[in-house]
């Protein structure tokens, strides 16, 4: 995506040999300051991903890919192995529910097998810029795949744009190009169709409202604001055609976990007869679960994300203010899990299939016996 003229992906390194260094975005700053940030360390990754500078499935996964290479650079030539080991769990324990941090490491745990100093920087540099590169082109194709459904819904529906309802967060700062619930509509709106986007807030940390908005408008696609608990409202009006989440760990039998307050979506586009479809890459599967409910680990965050909100101020100031009596506690609970039941269709780089055992190997067959 464009910002100020300069096209950027969401991580990337410069410059070259021993001065080549990493860079994100800083998340948390927008909407409000598009920022850089250097990650020069394994705690500056790790950093990174559990204080959300960087959030996203497909983003996290390839963010710990780099976050080995950084740890590699940086390891000492005596106990090599043993600061690797201690690196890579650090990386892993960031964060719980998004299966693309774990295999990430997986891939580069095989990449730098049986290698140390410069010959392991080369392998993992490699390989950290494969993930990365196939992350933003699963993506694209995700993209592609879903265009066909948004434009079926334009041909029963000519005389209006599609009206399109997403959840949190799952566009191009989610992954590392691209992105997977919106690929399909920056790929609809670059063809011409008229498209609409309900963006839900996202509470607790807003993500619909301070990083959806933001990329839907730096594309011009038009899109409006709600609060999370109008969707409903919405459908029950037939002003949603359909629903496009993304997520964060999907089971072989098609349960979804993504950010808190999908499933409840999912539940009122079922009752109002709404397609709800769940957009990823197969790097998001985790095919060794089959009970999403009871198997995927939800993760439990800080309090404060629900006490406490920021925003800009009057002034042009960022600000933090409490919303709650100082004395009351709060729970806070990041992801849930549609399941399968729910779901219309998984759209994936492979193509669209049915949210269940049988769709899901048809697309991907070499996972049938994992």
């Amino acid at each position: 995506m464009k910002v100020q003229g300069r096209h950027y992906r969401t991580i990337w390194t410069e410059g070259c040999g021993d001065d080549e260094t990493l860079y994100v975005i800083d998340q948390t700053a927008l909407p409000h300051e598009f920022k850089v940030l250097p990650l020069r360390s394994v705690e500056d990754v790790c950093q990174a991903i559990r204080d959300m500078w960087v959030r996203g499935a497909g983003l996290i996964g390839a963010t710990a890919a780099w976050g080995v290479w950084v740890a590699v650079r940086t390891a000492p030539e005596r106990g090599f192995s043993d600061f690797m080991t201690q690196s890579m769990e650090k990386l892993r324990v960031t964060r719980p529910t998004a299966s693309n941090l774990v295999w990430a490491l997986e891939r580069q745990k095989k990449a730098m097998a049986g290698l140390s100093g410069k010959d392991a920087e080369r392998a993992v540099h490699a390989e950290a810029a494969a993930i990365a590169d196939e992350d933003a082109e699963f993506c694209r194709r995700i993209g592609l795949h879903g265009l066909r459904l948004i434009r079926e819904a334009h041909e029963r529906h000519p005389d209006r744009p599609v009206n399109i309802l997403t959840h949190c967060n799952a566009g191009w700062l989610a992954f590392v190009d691209y992105g997977s619930a919106l690929s399909p509509v920056y790929a609809a709106f670059d063809e011409g169709i008229p498209v609409h986007v309900w963006v839900d807030e996202t509470r607790p940390r807003n993500q619909g409202a301070s990083l959806t908005a933001w990329e839907l408008g730096r594309h011009g696609v038009p899109h409006d604001l709600i609060a999370d608990n109008a969707g409903g409202h919405l459908m029950q009006h037939g002003m949603v055609d359909m629903v496009i989440t993304g997520a964060d760990r999907v089971t072989r039998g098609g349960d979804a976990a993504n950010k808190i307050g999908t499933y409840l979506k999912a539940l009122a586009a079922a009752d109002n007869g709404v397609p709800f479809y769940v957009a990823l890459p197969s790097s998001t599967f985790d095919f060794s679960l089959r009970d999403g409910v009871r198997d995927i680990p939800i993760e439990e965050r800080k309090a404060d994300e629900v006490r406490v909100m920021s925003g800009l101020s009057p002034q042009g100031r960022v600000e933090s203010v409490l919303i709650c009596p100082p004395e009351t506690s709060a729970r806070n609970w990041a992801f849930d899990v549609t399941p399968a039941r729910l779901i219309t269709g998984l759209i994936t780089e492979r193509g669209v299939c049915e949210a269940s055992e049988e769709g899901i190997l048809a697309l991907y067959p070499e996972h049938r016996h994992v």
